[in-house]
C-alpha cells in the first residue's frame, strides 16, 4: 500500500535509513522546510526481482527528505499494481530507484507507457538499468542496461556538462567510491551526458573514455534522468551526491527547463 510518510520495515533497515537522512540534514545545514502545497508529487519505486540492494531504504528517506526540504511529495512502493493509469496520473515523476529484473507485468507497462507519453517524468538510480532487459521500450526509456561491475572501489569522475541542474554544484573531477557499471551498449546520439568515469583512474572499466555515468533525454513525450551512481548506503548521506539526485527529479518534474 502506498504511503507518504510511514511504511513498517526491519528495524536495522529502519535505522539504516534514519542515519542516513540524519547524516544528510547535519552536513548539509538545512532543515525541512515547512509543510506547504506540493509543487508535483514523486513516486519511488523500489520493487526487485534480482539483486537487493542494502541501500533501498536509505536512498527512500532521502528522497523524502529532498520533497520536505524542497516542495515536493514523496510516496514509495514495491507494489506494481501501482502503475495503473488512474494511480499514475498522481505523479509527475517516478523514480526506479535500485530495481532489478523483471517487476512489471504487460499491463503495468503499457500503463507506464502511457504515463511517459503523456509528459511524466523518469528518474533512474543506480540499478535502474538493471531492470526489465526484455522490454525495448524501457531500454530506450533508461538508454542502455547493466552488464558488469568490478569491486566497489574510488575512481574520478568528469562532470562534462556542468550546465545542467544536477551538476552544476559539482566538481569538474570528482572522486568518490561506488560500484562502477559497465553497460551493454553505449547511449543513443540523443542522450546527453552529464558525466562521465575515467576508466584509468580505477580497476575493470570497458567502455573506453566515453564511459557514460550519468544522462539525461527527452523520450517518447516525456523526460528521463538516469545516474548509475548510488549503490552504496554511504552514497545517500554524501552532499554532492543527494542534489546531483535532486537536479535529476526537479529536470524529470520540468521544474528545470533544460
Amino acid at each position: 500500500m502506498l504511503n507518504t510518510l510511514h511504511r513498517f520495515r526491519p528495524f536495522g533497515e529502519s535505522l539504516a535509513a534514519e542515519l542516513a537522512v540524519a547524516l544528510l540534514i547535519f552536513a548539509s545545514g538545512v532543515a525541512p522546510a515547512e509543510s506547504a502545497e506540493p509543487a508535483f508529487s514523486v513516486l519511488v519505486f523500489s520493487k526487485t526481482a534480482g539483486f537487493r540492494h542494502d541501500s533501498i531504504p536509505a536512498g527512500i528517506a532521502v528522497i523524502r527528505t529532498l520533497g520536505q526540504q524542497n516542495n515536493f511529495s514523496v510516496e514509495d512502493t514495491e507494489d506494481a499494481s501501482a502503475f495503473a493509469d488512474e494511480k499514475l496520473a498522481r505523479y509527475r515523476v517516478v523514480v526506479f530507484l535500485n530495481t532489478t529484473g523483471d517487476v512489471l507485468d504487460a499491463g503495468q507497462q503499457a500503463a507506464f507507457e502511457r504515463f511517459i507519453r503523456s509528459g511524466g517524468g523518469f528518474v533512474g538510480i543506480h540499478a535502474a538499468t538493471d531492470t526489465e532487459y526484455d522490454w525495448p521500450w524501457y531500454g530506450g526509456l533508461v538508454g542502455t542496461y547493466f552488464r558488469k561491475h568490478p569491486v566497489i572501489q574510488s575512481a574520478t569522475l568528469n562532470v562534462v556538462d556542468p550546465s545542467h541542474e544536477s551538476t552544476r554544484h559539482l566538481p569538474i573531477k570528482w572522486k568518490r567510491t561506488d560500484e562502477w557499471y559497465n553497460f551493454t551498449r553505449d547511449l543513443d546520439a540523443d542522450v546527453t551526458v552529464l558525466i562521465r568515469i575515467d576508466e584509468s583512474s580505477y580497476r575493470g572499466g570497458t567502455m573506453g573514455a566515453d564511459h557514460p555515468i550519468s544522462w539525461y533525454h527527452t523520450y517518447d513525450g516525456g523526460r528521463a534522468w538516469c545516474t548509475a551512481l548510488g549503490h552504496t548506503i554511504e552514497s545517500y548521506s554524501e552532499p554532492l551526491f543527494v542534489q546531483h539526485l535532486l537536479g535529476g527529479i526537479n529536470w524529470a518534474a520540468g521544474v528545470i527547463q533544460q
